[in-house]
């Protein structure tokens, strides 16, 4: 076993045995592998390993590694911030799209996904600790955008991310999962269909899992200190 194999079996295991604790299936929360600044050679290596779902945040390097590696049939994710004039390229290649936080982008997205695809998962990026250096979508703005992005024709709205402030405090790092996941009940009483909670990453995804996330998004203790 090599020792990135092993890396991501440590983290299937700290998964599924924060899935546990808090009486959770395994199997109801994904990994997403945040494979941004590291090489297509990386990425392979992990598929080989069996991981199929894969975070990208910079789309000239996202469409590279997927247009190399097509012929494994990966899943690819979009967590970054997306600009209008980028779009299409990430309408065309990705499968989900982790950051919506502007109308105007869904809809650019809806109008540029192609009819012969499926389309494309979107979740809204929600910025629960109001830090100004963060994208995301206030709390109190969040359902009028969700209603909005759920009618858009090619897209699928799935759920909700964030990316709270770190903290090393476990009850702390728990605070704003639980406001997600709140919001997230509160969409779906009123009458949208969400299955995805996009929260929770190396140093707090036990604290997300205890408070519903669905997929954590994982780089760091996977392939090692960002290059």
């Amino acid at each position: 076993m090599t020792t990135l194999t092993a890396k991501l079996q440590a983290v299937l295991a700290r998964i599924a045995g924060a899935a546990r604790q808090y009486g959770r299936d395994p199997a109801d929360v994904g990994l997403l592998a945040v494979s941004k600044n590291w090489p297509a050679a990386t990425v392979r290596e992990l598929a080989a390993a069996g991981q199929r779902a894969f975070g990208e945040s910079y789309v000239q390097e996202g469409l590279a590694k997927i247009d190399e590696l097509r012929a494994l049939g990966l899943e690819w994710h979009f967590i970054g911030s997306l600009q209008a004039n980028k779009t299409r390229w990430v309408a065309e290649a990705f499968d989900w799209v982790h950051s919506i936080d502007q109308l105007r982008i869904a809809q650019r997205l809806s109008e540029q996904r192609p009819a012969t695809l499926s389309p494309l998962s979107v979740c809204l990026q929600v910025n629960l600790s109001g830090e100004a250096s963060k994208g995301g979508v206030s709390p109190a703005a969040a359902p009028a955008l969700a209603h909005a992005v759920a009618g858009l024709p090619r897209l699928r709205l799935r759920g909700l991310m964030a990316i709270p402030a770190p903290s090393d405090d476990y009850m702390v790092q728990r605070r704003p999962f639980r406001g997600l996941r709140e919001l997230s009940e509160q969409l779906q009483a009123d009458g949208l269909l969400l299955d995805t909670l996009s929260m929770g990453m190396s140093h707090d995804l036990e604290a997300a899992i205890a408070e519903g996330a669905t997929l954590v998004r994982v780089g760091t203790a996977i392939f090692g200190e960002r290059r």
